[in-house]
């Protein structure tokens, strides 16, 4: 295999689409913590955990799916283990890499402000390999959905304000909310698109357990609740924050094909929606809440 097929390829594994998952907290985290002096190796270092975090989990979502076999008539990008491109070792490693890469960055964060960002840092790493990993992965339990929001909602957008003001305050909480829906809202969708390959291999995901029209209202009532945060804070805080909600079309139309797209195959261009909804109406948000605090 040639190496530009093979570096494509693990491009590919590492998918980037999901990274604005990972972007958008830290850069909304940051911004709520706007009043206090801006560090700015703090947000590279910051930025570098959550990255390395989605692309570590993403790796290890590939491995510990492909070894049990349940990626074989998989729906959407290919799976490096699954689709047998890379040797299954490697992309263990792969994300081992990435889970040390963001322990290094983290550690340097927990000496520079507190140690204590050394056991949230390690509990994270944990909750993103049991994911799918281990004898009893939690997200074939059903709880992936709680991990996304708690992750990369919560822990993501209140640890990126914390390295700033080395402070918790209720702003990055209520912004974390909002960030927690739509991050959560990718796996929703994601789930959706493979209920029926995960049902047969016997994955219950949150999706499975409580069937299609269910999860469609859930995604839907996520997409809404995320605006409905964000426009919240932008009325208490600050209103330039309001400049997130020109990504309401997004959202109507969103909710709107959730319904409408019953085919697996048309729900993969809803996650990339989804994804792109994200990344705009987190970085909007963010740039209201630096201009008003």
């Amino acid at each position: 295999m040639k190496a530009e097929q093979t570096i494509r390829l693990w491009v590919e594994g590492a998918r980037p689409k999901t990274i604005p998952a990972a972007i958008v907290p830290v850069l909304v985290g940051t911004a709520a913590s706007a009043g206090s002096n801006f560090i700015i190796y703090r947000f590279f270092l910051a930025l570098l955990v959550s990255i390395a975090l989605q692309v570590g989990v993403n790796y290890a979502n590939d491995y510990s799916d492909g070894i049990r076999g349940t990626d074989e008539d998989r729906i959407g990008p290919r799976r490096l283990v699954g689709s047998k491109l890379i040797p299954v070792r490697k992309v263990k490693w792969a994300s081992f890499v990435s889970f040390f890469v963001a322990a290094i960055a983290g550690l340097i964060l927990a000496i520079a402000i507190n140690l204590w960002i050394v056991a949230i840092g390690l509990v994270a790493i944990i909750a993103a390999w049991f994911y799918t990993g281990g004898s009893n992965p939690y997200g074939y339990l059903g709880f992936g959905e709680v991990s996304v929001f708690v992750f990369f909602g919560l822990v993501a957008t209140v640890g990126s304000a914390f390295v700033q003001s080395e402070k918790i305050e209720l702003l990055p909480i209520l912004c974390g909310i909002g960030v927690g829906f739509v991050a959560t809202g990718l796996l929703v969708v994601n789930n959706l698109r493979d209920i029926d390959t995960d049902r047969d291999a016997g994955k219950k995901t949150l999706a499975v357990r409580i069937g299609k029209e269910k999860t469609r209202f859930l995604y839907a009532f996520l997409m809404i609740g995320t605006v409905s945060v964000y426009a919240l804070i932008g009325v208490i805080y600050c209103y330039p924050a309001l400049i997130s909600l020109i990504a309401c079309p997004i959202v109507v139309k969103l909710a709107y094909q959730i319904y409408v797209k019953a085919d697996s195959v048309d729900l993969i261009k809803v996650l990339e929606m989804t994804a792109k909804f994200h990344l705009v109406s987190g970085c909007l948000f963010a740039l209201g809440l630096m201009v008003g605090i």
